[in-house]
């Protein structure tokens, strides 16, 4: 018999207003998104009901044997470009999604079918099931390498997260609709992508479209995504709206989640048979002024916030440039594989800064990293803003300025008995650099000590400049160190940034 608090959880869904019968079809417009959006924010935020305990309370090896019947993929069999796959609500996933499916104008919720998984003898057997359920996220897959083959390449799940690959790699960082009141006080609020609608594109077309409403305690959003998986890049167009429901001080525009567990630069503090462990390695700026920064990532013991004060930025992004397999020496993370992403704002974004929160993690399954892009000035409630930018899942970042980049750094102590520490900056060659190493000027600075002036060495390995300098820290907590190579008054490498912490 199916108990009391399951029938009430599933009524509790059957009058969520997100939740409209499945037969009934709509007009489908993106008009139609932007109004629906409008009407949710001006009316209470209202909490959405859980499922039923049955699904929230599976274990991890329960919930991992729900397998989608990827035979039986929407649009599978037909002349979409475009398949999706659902996974199933609980576990980590006690909000439900609405999802819907757009075809020729008309849009209908896809009601919950338990029989579209194959489901693993471990699976129990009485999960009350109903049509009214709910998914937990959407799986996006298209022909990438091959006609007739489909991979995944886009999973939107859990909160307003979601990640894309490009053709060889693997999954490695997210993407959020919003980050809201990251690192503050009074804690963190996760805004949620409540309802999902898929269109089905035309046979031959190239690009896919998937719209989602975001909802939380404090803003409504609408966010149109456009994506293109087909080529090196696998390019994603954002174009969102925001309605706050209070005001919003401390926003997050286009926000990336990675993983830095250690590398180079704090071997000293990991007893690991890896060289190294992250998904990302380091934040790449291109401010306002055409400076091209690079900050190498951090572990810290302690929270820290880093804001890269801007006007008009031209772009920023989580990249993975350690490439080799002996950077890592991971058969099974394969972290060389892990993609880099680089946002690129549709239009001016004003005033505000690049901020990076680095949280301590002792385990490399968090995700300790975040950047974003903050407005200087608050959000007001009531108000609208609309914001759009490209996002590129690649391999490598496409050259944003002709200047030789910053392929790795190393910090640690140069002599056993010495108290100065040593930084190695290795730098790519580049046709920006002077046949000559020798004409480079160096310049390194910090705001809290010291440093030695620096000499530049040409690496054998990478056939470019390696810049090496040394500090002695003594009694300093928290240092900024800069540094930059210039040949002939103009910068030809990027400027490296790092925060040095004891």
């Amino acid at each position: 018999m199916i108990r009391r608090e399951v029938l009430q959880g599933l009524g509790a869904l059957a009058l969520w207003p997100g939740m409209a019968r499945a037969a009934e079809g709509v007009p489908f417009s993106e008009e139609m998104l932007d109004a629906l959006a409008r009407e949710v924010a001006a009316r209470p935020y209202a909490e959405r009901p859980r499922v039923p305990k049955e699904w929230r309370e599976l274990s991890y090896d329960q919930y991992r044997a729900i397998r989608f019947d990827t035979a039986r993929a929407f649009w599978a069999g037909t002349e979409s470009t475009l398949e999706f796959d659902l996974f199933p609500p609980g576990l980590y996933f006690p909000h439900s999604v609405e999802v819907n499916m757009v075809e020729d104008g008309i849009a209908r919720r896809v009601p919950f079918d338990m029989t579209l998984y194959e489901k693993h003898e471990i699976v129990p057997t009485d999960l009350p099931v109903d049509d009214r359920l709910g998914y937990s996220g959407v799986r996006l897959r298209a022909e990438i390498e091959k006609p007739g083959k489909f991979q995944e390449y886009a999973v939107f799940q859990g909160a307003s997260y979601f990640r894309v690959i490009a053709r060889d790699l693997v999954y490695g960082l997210s993407a959020r609709g919003l980050a809201v009141n990251t690192a503050a006080p009074e804690g963190e609020e996760f805004p949620d992508f409540t309802r999902f609608w898929v269109e089905k594109p035309a046979p031959g077309a190239r690009l896919h479209r998937i719209h989602a409403l975001m909802e939380s305690p404090s803003v409504t959003g609408m966010y149109h995504f456009t994506l293109d998986p087909h080529g090196d890049s696998a390019d994603v167009d954002v174009r969102c709206t925001l309605w706050p429901r209070v005001e919003l001080a401390n926003v997050g525009i286009a926000p990336l989640t990675s993983m830095f567990y250690f590398d180079a630069t704090m071997r000293d503090r990991f007893n690991d048979f890896r060289p190294a462990v992250h998904d990302s390695d380091g934040l790449a700026i291109l401010n306002g002024n055409g400076e091209m920064l690079w900050r190498p990532l951090a572990n810290p013991r302690h929270l820290q916030v880093s804001s890269f004060v801007d006007d008009g930025p031209q772009g920023f992004g989580l990249a993975q440039r350690s490439r080799r397999y002996s950077d890592f020496h991971d058969l099974e993370a394969m972290y060389h594989r892990r993609p880099s992403l680089w946002i690129t704002p549709g239009e001016d974004w004003g005033r505000g800064a690049v901020t990076l929160v680095e949280i301590p993690t002792d385990k490399e399954i968090f995700d300790n990293i975040v950047a974003y892009w903050r407005p200087r000035d608050p959000l007001a409630a009531g108000s609208e803003h609309a914001f759009t930018y490209r996002m590129a899942w690649t391999a490598e970042i496409p050259e944003q300025k002709p200047v030789a980049k910053v392929l790795e750094t190393r910090i640690g102590r140069g002599f056993p008995h010495n108290h100065h520490l040593l930084v190695t900056i290795d730098f790519a060659p580049h046709a920006a650099l002077p046949e000559d190493y020798d004409d480079l000027v160096i310049y390194v600075n910090s705001n809290r000590f010291e440093t030695s002036p620096g000499i530049v060495q040409r690496n054998p390995e990478t056939g470019g400049p390696r810049l090496a300098f040394s500090f002695d820290p003594g009694d300093v907590e928290v240092a900024e160190i800069r540094a930059q190579l210039f040949h002939e008054g103009r910068g030809v490498t990027e400027v490296w940034l790092y925060r040095w912490t004891a």
